[in-house]
């Protein structure tokens, strides 16, 4: 693209959505900001699901908890937000995937520079005729309204008013808050100033929000001036793209469209001869894909849980949605290869982990096709135990959990005369909405806890635990039965923060140190606290225990002592963990990578990147690899150095973790380097041995291995040798021939139901073929109705097949029981029909499904052969007399 530039911000004939956001950051670069990169999608902060917000990764500056990185900083963060996923695609300015363009001030500038600004970037730079430009404030904010018009020289009529609700931004009932205003482009800036409506989406696009943050609102909702203002603003890098590329939406911009032309091309259709159902469909998936892609390219896997879910619902969406435009096949990898190359320049982790990327999309969509699989089988369940209508609940549990339409489940109960309680079903929907909207648009800033609290007013704690067990220290705060106290007593659970440790707090997937807390004085141990869990806020560790007699309160010096056996075991499970990575990568792939660990006092977990299974030859490979390594005996290297210079060693850093310019880097000489603050033995023979308890998948692209290392290894084989030897004692057979013995018994008691199928099987034939000669005559027809308790479905369906088979194409059979006598609550039925039956009208699945509806269920099948099923044993000799009638009466 040929672009005329006068400076260094000249607007070109036709702004690229890359050229939107490199403007944006040079702007305010040489307004002095900081220029810093997009966080992950996943957030440090527990409170939150994912990043919604540009401001996010800055809460804890806002916060005070951290030092600000600069005063002035600007980023293009990207963010997701699912709460309003069903407006995706059908308006113009909805989508899950996002970037939000800031600039921030930490306590620098504020109101008056943060308004200027705005208005020469979005007119100066961008070009925007200031007679498109319409202006918020809050209510009762008089400086800004007084700055638009009187110093940028807004039309005061284009300056409009707004209620709290829409102009005042607050962290939480209390905490940090304070007034907005936004920019609005007017689509028709000559229908007039006059009754200006900025929620009349048609006309206005709110594209950039400025938010002061003044004031800190106590519990009685007191308003008190903060000592340093703060500024946090976020512009819609897509909402402007539309404004600046003359499109309808924010879908038609360079951002989202090439997804879109893409997918139409794999349907084989023209995006813009559709109607506004297929549009929307193309442009869900377009939206979509940008968010799957970074979501997985940032961690996040497929399941059921937490984040997981909101990856596989999206890309289950991605798949039905191409679904009703068309696309039979499998496509995902496709729209991942495009949506890579289309952020790629921006993003290059992307094309890192394209791998990666592409796996997970292929086979999350394998599984959701078998996922199908198994909701048309559970909705065939239901149409059977259904007496007359499909619930609302079960409905939406196919379509959430199975990713079932409703349209789908409608039809094909409709095939067997059920409903669907559709109100129930948009009920449970909106339901799912609610909480979706619950959690994820708050962002929690404020400090609601009594521990939170105590760490906030602690200075930082000294850490000597990598040196010393043992250590003088003294109390700095106290929480005392889940409240803030200056003093506990024996009985009391606490939370104790001291001004030095030796306990290791938990992070980076080790568990935290145990121990006591008793008097300095060692010859008095008046006090006693035993200390069960230690973590860490930021840079303050929290002991967490119980005063098990004496006292404890704040300002007291006190001795802390960690348990060096529980430690001992910890610190082998780590190291292990350290050299298990590296012989997964010398026996399996060198491109595997970490995806989450666990080091406790028992046993180790580590979970990593693989597309296939460990194999047991390659498990003992890893075995041997590193118990190999252990009676090496490694000494161990750890020092500390800055993070460029761990990089240039070769240190290896856990994908998406965040690291300090100082880190600590733990070499095993020859085999490992690692970047890692945990605890480690100081050479491998103190691990002693590995063993390997299990390998298995957790998700979707992801393994873990569980093992045990030292004296924990000791302890899991001590267990493994008391089972031994009790079952050598229970199978009178020694240690090396169990296998054997197991094997022969699974073999017998496979032959054995074998065996007993057949027997039922022959028995269900047996009494039925006796029934041959009894058959009712109706005109040229046979057939025969009768109850055969005792036998499953496979078994009446066998002896009915078996049994027309006798009586000719003419007839018709129908068999019912109840396979087992102590359920009243099952029954079975089975209809078997004659091709000439068939041809004269009758159809065995209706048939055999009206009949079970007498019993309180249904179902369904082939005109030939159908089975259904009840839940009512005692109707159903009514129902078979019913089923009697029936076919008389049709066969004459």
């Amino acid at each position: 693209m040929n672009i005329e530039r006068s400076s260094p911000f000249a607007m070109p004939r036709l702004w690229t959505g890359e050229q939107i956001r490199s403007a944006f950051l040079a702007f305010f670069a040489a307004k002095g900001h900081q220029v810093l990169p997009s966080a992950s999608l996943v957030p440090d902060d527990p409170t939150v699901l994912l990043t919604i917000a540009g401001m996010l990764p800055f809460k804890p500056v806002f916060l005070g908890q951290q030092e600000r990185p600069t005063a002035r900083a600007t980023s293009s963060q990207k963010c997701i937000r699912t709460n309003d996923i069903e407006n995706v695609g059908r308006t113009a300015r909805h989508h899950t995937f996002f970037e939000m363009l800031g600039n921030f001030s930490f306590g620098d500038y504020f109101k008056k520079e943060a308004i200027e600004w705005a208005w020469e970037l979005s007119t100066e730079v961008f070009g925007l005729d200031p007679k498109h430009l319409v202006v918020s404030v809050f209510r009762e904010d008089d400086e800004a309204e007084t700055i638009w018009r009187d110093l940028v020289g807004v039309d005061p009529q284009r300056v409009i008013r707004m209620d709290e609700k829409d102009n005042f931004w607050s962290s939480g009932p209390t905490g940090p808050c304070g007034p907005c205003s936004e920019i609005y482009y007017d689509f028709r800036p000559e229908l007039g100033d006059d009754r200006i409506d900025l929620e009349d989406e048609t006309r206005f696009i709110e594209f950039y929000n400025l938010v002061f943050m003044q004031y800190n609102r106590d519990s009685l909702g007191t308003l008190t001036p903060l000592a340093n203002c703060n500024i946090d603003t976020g512009m819609g890098l897509e909402r402007m793209a539309q404004i600046l590329q003359g499109v309808p939406n924010n879908y038609e911009t360079d951002l989202i469209y090439p997804l879109i032309q893409k997918v139409a091309s794999l349907a084989g259709i023209d995006y813009q001869k559709l109607g506004e159902n297929e549009k929307t469909s193309l442009k869900i998936i377009g939206d979509h894909s940008r968010a799957v892609t970074q979501l997985i390219c940032d961690g996040v896997t497929s399941s059921n849980l937490g984040r997981g879910y909101v990856l596989r619902r999206l890309i289950r969406r991605v798949i039905r949605h191409g679904r009703l435009v068309g696309i039979t096949k499998p496509f995902l990898v496709e729209m991942g290869k495009t949506a890579i190359k289309l952020m790629e320049s921006v993003y290059p982790q992307l094309l890192e982990r394209c791998d990666f990327i592409l796996q997970e999309l292929q086979q999350e969509e394998s599984r959701f096709l078998e996922t199908l699989e198994r909701g048309e089988k559970l909705l065939a369940n239901l149409l059977i135990n259904q007496p007359n209508k499909i619930t609302g609940e079960q409905a939406f549990e196919l379509y959430d959990t199975y990713g079932f339409p409703l349209e789908l489940t409608q039809e094909i109960a409709e095939e067997q005369g059920l409903t669907v309680d559709v109100k129930e079903f948009e009920r449970a929907m909106d339901a799912q909405r609610q909480r979706a909207k619950a959690a994820s648009v708050s962002i929690d800033l404020t400090l609601q806890d009594a521990i939170g609290q105590m760490v906030s007013e602690c200075r930082k704690t000294k850490f000597v635990g990598y040196d010393l067990l043992e250590q003088p220290c003294l109390v700095q705060g106290l929480v005392v039965n889940g409240k803030a106290a200056t003093r506990g007593n024996s009985g009391d659970l606490i939370q104790v923060v001291l001004d030095s440790t030796p306990f290791y707090a938990e992070a980076g997937g080790q568990i935290g140190d145990c121990g006591v807390l008793i008097s300095d004085n060692l010859e008095n141990d008046a006090l006693l606290v035993e200390v069960s869990s230690v973590t860490r806020d930021r840079d303050i560790f929290v002991h967490s225990g119980v005063i098990k007699h004496g006292t404890l309160s704040v300002g007291d010096v006190i001795h802390s002592r960690v348990d060096h056996i529980s430690r001992r075991r910890a610190q082998a499970n780590h190291t292990a963990t350290h050299l298990l990575q590296s012989a997964l990568k010398e026996a399996i792939d060198v491109g595997i990578s970490q995806a989450g660990s666990l080091v406790n006092f028992e046993r180790l977990r580590f979970d990593f990147h693989s597309p296939r299974q460990v194999t047991l030859k390659e498990l003992e490979e890893i075995e041997g690899l590193i118990n190999g390594w252990i009676s090496e005996a490694h000494s161990l290297q750890v020092d500390e150095m800055s993070l460029h210079e761990a990089k240039l060693a070769g240190a290896i850093a856990m994908f998406g973790e965040k690291y300090s310019d100082l880190v600590r880097v733990v070499d095993v000489p020859g085999v490992s380097k690692e970047l890692c603050g945990g605890t480690h033995v100081s050479n491998t023979a103190e691990i002693g041995v590995f063993k390997i308890i299990s390998e298995n998948g957790i998700a979707s692209g992801i393994r873990r291995i569980e093992a045990v290392a030292g004296l924990g290894a000791l302890d899991y084989l001590n267990q493994r040798d008391v089972v031994v030897k009790e079952l050598s004692e229970r199978f009178k057979a020694k240690p090396s021939e169990i296998v054997e013995r197991v094997i022969a018994l699974q073999d017998e008691v496979k032959l054995t139901g074998k065996a007993l199928a057949l027997a039922y099987k022959d028995l269900a034939l047996a009494k039925t073929f006796a029934l041959v000669s009894e058959a009712t005559r109706a005109g040229k027809s046979q057939f025969i109705v009768k109850r055969l308790d005792g036998f499953d479905s496979d078994a009446l369906q066998s002896a009915a097949q078996a049994v027309l088979d006798k009586l000719g194409e003419h007839s018709a059979v129908l068999l019912g029981g109840v396979p087992d006598p102590d359920d009243q609550n099952k029954v079975v039925l089975v209809a078997a029909f004659g091709s000439k039956t068939v041809v004269g009208g009758l159809h065995a699945g209706k048939f055999v499904g009206g009949v079970a509806k007498l019993c309180g269920g249904g179902g369904g099948g082939r005109p030939n052969l159908a089975q259904a099923g009840g839940r009512d044993a005692i109707a159903l000799n009514r129902a078979l007399d019913f089923a009697r009638e029936e076919l008389v009466s049709a066969l004459n």
